[in-house]
């Protein structure tokens, strides 16, 4: 299987978060699974040929993911991800540790991960897992303790659905 793993990151988390993914992948997918790991600003279109499985992750900015994701995900051909399984995760500041009208803001608008997938899907994806948020303690980071043992889990269970 040949699988992708596609991510923005301005701080570098979201790109910690996205290589803890595909080196799991490599390992639950086997010896014969290709495994790519790179950022939107430098898919190309052949980078999509042959792949069963796509994730794709952004920080959520402004409440949705990156310009450079948006792009990305916009410029996709309708039904180019036909056959395809995907999923979606993002980095985030957790909602408790903000202030109260911020609070609100999450709850009204949410954060990156369920656009992506639903763009993916209507791209023609197939949901392969719940979508995911991973957790940075400031807006610049770093991770909390943890998130990538975490994110490692989550693309085994894609890897093994």
């Amino acid at each position: 299987m040949k699988a992708l793993v596609i991510y923005d990151t301005f701080f570098g988390n979201t790109q910690q978060i996205a290589e803890s993914i595909g080196a799991a992948l490599g390992e639950a997918l086997g010896a014969g699974a290709e495994v790519h790991t790179l950022r939107v600003t430098d898919v190309q279109p052949e980078h999509l040929a042959g792949v069963g499985l796509l994730i794709v992750g952004s920080p959520t900015r402004a409440f949705k993911p990156s310009p450079a994701t948006t792009a990305w995900l916009k410029a996709l051909p309708a039904d180019r991800l036909k056959g395809v399984k995907v999923a979606a995760f993002d980095t985030r500041i957790p909602v408790e540790s903000a202030p109260g009208f911020l609070r609100v803001m999450v709850k009204l608008f949410g954060y990156a991960d369920k656009p992506m997938a639903d763009k993916l899907q209507k791209k023609g994806g197939t949901l392969a897992a719940p979508t995911e948020g991973f957790i940075v303690t400031d807006s610049e980071g770093p991770l909390k303790e943890g998130e990538l043992a975490r994110a490692a889990e989550w693309a085994k269970q894609i890897a093994a659905g």
